[in-house]
């Protein structure tokens, strides 16, 4: 059995919550593959084979559009995410991918400098590695609390 290469998938991760911690979407992007698909799904709709989700990005060109109406479009209240994350799962997948579960939890803090929970859940990603390089070419996120406190426009 491959030994899965945890220092790239590790890292992969861990350039995830940073470019999302400090708002980079363009590093965001550039973590998923070119077939990349990135998806918010309630735990209740996943349990119940319901495909509704809360995002669903299921091509670059989406993954792109969503940047470009975050960082162009769309007016918000800004607020600042940290996200803790832990890897609890690591498995072959197909072609030089992995498949990948990790628990997280996100807490925010608005402008008026409230902090609380965000989301709470689990990634299911398949994470793609060519030699030293590791992209998500999928990200699940799984959140267990889907009712949010707030109108969420970053990813999770």
């Amino acid at each position: 059995m491959q030994t899965p290469p945890l220092d790239l998938i590790d890292d992969l991760q861990l350039r995830y919550i940073r470019a999302l911690d400090q708002k980079d979407l363009q590093a965001w992007l550039g973590l998923f593959a070119r077939d990349g698909s990135y998806i918010v799904i309630p735990s209740d709709n996943e349990a119940s084979g319901l495909p509704l989700a809360l995002m669903m990005d299921d091509c670059h060109e989406r993954l792109v559009d969503r940047v470009t109406y975050v960082t162009k479009v769309w007016s918000f209240d800004e607020y600042q995410m940290r996200h803790f994350v832990q890897r609890t799962h690591v498995e072959p997948a197909e072609d030089s991918a992995y498949a990948v579960e990790s628990n997280f939890s996100v807490f925010y803090t608005n402008q008026l400098g409230q902090a609380a929970i965000l989301a709470i859940g689990r990634y299911e990603d398949v994470v793609a590695i060519e030699g030293t390089t590791a992209a998500f070419r999928k990200k699940r996120v799984i959140i267990d609390n889907f009712l949010l406190p707030m109108n969420v426009v970053y990813p999770l």
